[in-house]
């Protein structure tokens, strides 16, 4: 249960960065308060899975998420440059994501 709160953690961390953006530093109400409300329910998400993850491995997996699923969705949201090495990058990013997962007790 912790690692599938940890997941929907990291994704919302994917909202959290998007609603930063979209808040045009803070000068939009509505992409604003997404921000907080979605930052919260991540950082709160993230307490719960520590219980049961150590913090090394459920903070890589964590800001690993929010990484590699905000640059995919920068290339596909805000028309960000989607070039072979930035993919190749993301990737790694990942496969570590997902090597930190299968090494975890």
């Amino acid at each position: 249960m912790a690692w599938v709160l940890l997941i929907i953690a990291g994704l919302f961390e994917i909202a959290m960065a998007l609603t930063l953006k979209a808040s045009e530093g803070f000068s939009r109400l509505m992409p604003t308060i997404g921000f907080f409300v979605f930052g919260g329910i991540s950082f709160y998400l993230l307490s719960r899975a520590l219980v049961a993850i150590p913090v090394g491995t459920a903070y890589a997996v964590w800001t690993g998420i929010g990484a590699a699923g905000t640059a995919i969705f920068g290339m596909i949201v805000f028309k960000e440059p989607a070039t072979v090495m930035r993919l190749f990058f993301i990737s790694l990013l990942i496969g570590s994501i997902i090597g930190l997962k299968a090494v975890s007790n």
